[in-house]
């Protein structure tokens, strides 16, 4: 039977030879964009280019790809089968290069580290520790609550909170485990007082998410237990949350990290333990022995568990 499979050639690619791949690529940029235009444009070439591979592919191929409208161009039953192929090998290949680009064996170039925004004021000092002892590596820090897809070399190294990460091709370790609690300003506290128990949130106003974020256990407790009208103000991102907080728009659940950050804003309450968040280090599997990677690793397993230990 495996025999059978491996000779088997599909019917719409069987008269393709390796020259034409070039001609698919065109055609697939068509498919996904939708138009000549759009596809020249990403293509950086004349739109009469790419209508002259396409005429070129079906004419090898002997079948029609496209149906034409006023529109654009829409793949045909036959053209659907070709470009998932395509959109399948393209997205290997994109995979191939994320797995080459990691396999740098000198402590040199660039290694790119992703985590939220949130933790980027904490990350920084050790960050820059760590370029001051290897020059020769130029970081990339990119904050964001996207998850990055480190098998296309999008990042080189993850730190993320919350629940651990459950891809088979990650490394996942445990790195930190960071305390949460209720910040407010003096501003805030002077005209209505602290809260010295989760329990005493009547007569107080709070700072929340629009986006749930139920994800993280403080913001759960405040979703939860708090009523929607004492929600005075809402943010984005916890950093907007923070600074809505530091102008006195109400109390706020935050990290200690990026709470104790801040020279304006007052812990109310010793952090529940409940609302404890981990902090996951993840890499992956085909560069995470990398030297480069394996160095970053190692410099945030040393350094990070002694934030907030000073």
């Amino acid at each position: 039977m495996n025999a059978q499979k491996s000779t088997h050639r599909h019917p719409v690619l069987s008269g393709a030879q390796a020259g034409d791949w070039s001609d698919i690529y065109f055609a697939f940029q068509v498919a996904r964009l939708g138009t000549l235009s759009a596809a020249a444009e990403a293509l950086d070439v004349h739109h009469s280019t790419v209508l002259r591979r396409i005429d070129s592919l079906e004419k090898r191929l002997k079948i029609k790809l496209f149906h034409r409208h006023a529109r654009g161009y829409a793949p045909t039953e036959a053209g659907k089968l070709l470009f998932q192929t395509a959109e399948q090998t393209q997205s290997e290949f994109d995979r191939l290069m994320g797995q080459l680009s990691g396999l740098d064996q000198q402590l040199t170039g660039s290694l790119i580290i992703t985590t939220v925004n949130s933790f980027s004021a904490a990350l920084m000092p050790i960050l820059a520790e760590f370029q001051n002892q290897h020059p020769g590596i130029r970081i990339e820090f990119v904050a964001d609550s996207r998850i990055f897809k480190l098998e296309y070399g999008e990042a080189h190294i993850s730190v993320r909170p919350g629940v651990r990460p459950k891809d088979p091709d990650h490394i996942v370790q445990h790195l930190h485990t960071i305390p949460s609690s209720l910040y407010a300003s003096s501003r805030y506290i002077e005209q209505f007082g602290r809260m010295e128990k989760r329990e005493e949130v009547a007569g107080h106003r709070f700072i929340g998410s629009i986006t749930p974020y139920n994800n993280v256990s403080a913001m759960a407790w405040l979703n939860k237990h708090v009523p929607d009208e004492q929600v005075y103000h809402r943010g984005s991102d916890f950093i907007s949350m923070m600074h809505a907080a530091e102008v006195g728009l109400g109390i706020v659940p935050l990290s200690c990290w990026l709470g104790d950050s801040s020279q304006k804003l007052v812990k109310m309450l010793d952090p529940p333990e409940d609302w404890d968040s981990p902090v996951w280090l993840v890499t992956h599997r085909d560069i995470h022995r990398t030297p480069k990677v394996q160095a970053l690793s190692q410099f945030l397993k040393l350094k990070v568990p002694q934030i907030g230990s000073v």
